[in-house]
């Protein structure tokens, strides 16, 4: 459990409300009698430190037995119990000490046990109000810090967790298609296999980073197309049109490698008909990604991983969810691109 840290409120409080209750309540009966004002403030100000030091003990208490934001209640009520008690038993005890003493020099009458136990309660009480709106202010603040931590440690669990799904599933399409490519042109393999090399390098550095700018990916996309197009010659097509203020923006690596993998994989491509790609602009900064659209006769096993892994990371990200809409012949999937100064990088 933190400290207090009121050191400045006492300095303050004890002086300011043992002058502000002796001068209010007391003052004129005791110029009545001729009583030092001196005499009044000093035993004021130490009847001011025992009632504010045996408040702050029960404050501690209570928290120390009720720490937490949803202990509110009970730390409350703890601490009013302690404040009536401990002030009520106090206060008669010193009124009581007085009137034996004759220390004001007169008896004490019932008036004078009541008042003297009563005036305390009206400072103590918003005393307590101020020390425990204090405590609640900073343990909610502390609440939340917390949860927004978790939540960024989660987020960014989720984000790596993705992120380790790309490169075995890239690896395991490439090996796939160098293991067709194998019993057809064992040359064309070998240059395949260097491609996939410098392909897989970048793969490997990219994937590292949360995002990455369209330029570089365009560039990927190109290397990566000339595998494609290693294993099935012009039987798949690649068409790009994007704006060039575009390419300074933001997207999560090997999206582009992804949507291309799925068109390929998905759909027939055939010398006669090839299977166009496009990848272009659209309105509102969003990048458009589309393919013809032949399914396969005999369905593709798939595991589903790209095209869940590509909105999985804008949903993480906060960002625009990804629009996926297709006709009888054609499937389009809409990515939006991030601007790099509207994007929060606190997280990472």
């Amino acid at each position: 459990m933190d400290k207090l840290n009121d050191r400045w409120l006492r300095l303050v409080g004890v002086p300011l409300i043992s002058i502000v209750s002796n001068f209010i309540f007391f003052q004129p009966d005791n110029d009545a009698r001729h009583i030092s004002r001196w005499l009044a403030l000093g035993a004021s100000l130490v009847e001011c430190v025992l009632v504010w030091e045996v408040a702050r003990l029960g404050i501690l208490r209570a928290r120390r037995r009720f720490p937490r934001l949803n202990q509110t209640t009970p730390r409350i009520l703890l601490q009013v119990v302690w404040f009536i008690g401990t002030t009520v038993l106090q206060r008669i005890a010193i009124v009581y000490i007085y009137d034996v003493t004759q220390f004001w020099g007169y008896s004490m009458t019932e008036r004078a046990y009541w008042v003297n136990t009563l005036i305390p309660l009206l400072f103590v009480v918003p005393l307590a109000a101020i020390y425990e709106a204090r405590y609640l202010y900073r343990q909610w603040w502390t609440t939340y810090y917390e949860a927004e931590q978790l939540k960024k440690e989660a987020l960014q669990s989720q984000l790596d967790s993705l992120k380790a799904q790309i490169n075995p599933h890239f690896l395991f399409n490439s090996l796939s298609t160098l293991s067709s490519l194998v019993n057809e042109n064992p040359k064309q393999a070998e240059r395949f296999i260097e491609e996939l090399a410098s392909v897989y390098r970048y793969v490997l550095q990219t994937n590292e980073q949360l995002l990455t700018t369209l330029d570089s990916e365009l560039q990927f996309i190109q290397a990566y197309f000339h595998l494609l197009q290693m294993r099935f010659g012009r039987s798949v097509e690649l068409d790009v049109a994007v704006d060039e203020r575009c390419q300074t923006f933001l997207i999560p690596p090997l999206t582009l490698q992804l949507l291309v993998e799925n068109a390929v994989k998905h759909n027939t491509a055939l010398p006669t008909k090839p299977l166009l790609i496009r990848i272009y602009t659209g309105h509102d900064n969003a990048l458009i990604v589309s393919n013809t659209l032949r399914r396969k006769q005999n369905v593709v096993p798939s595991n589903r991983t790209g095209l869940t892994n590509i909105k999985a990371k804008y949903r993480l990200l906060g960002q625009p969810d990804v629009v996926v809409h297709h006709t009888d012949d054609s499937f389009q999937v809409t990515v939006p691109l991030i601007q790099e100064n509207r994007y929060d990088y606190s997280y990472h």
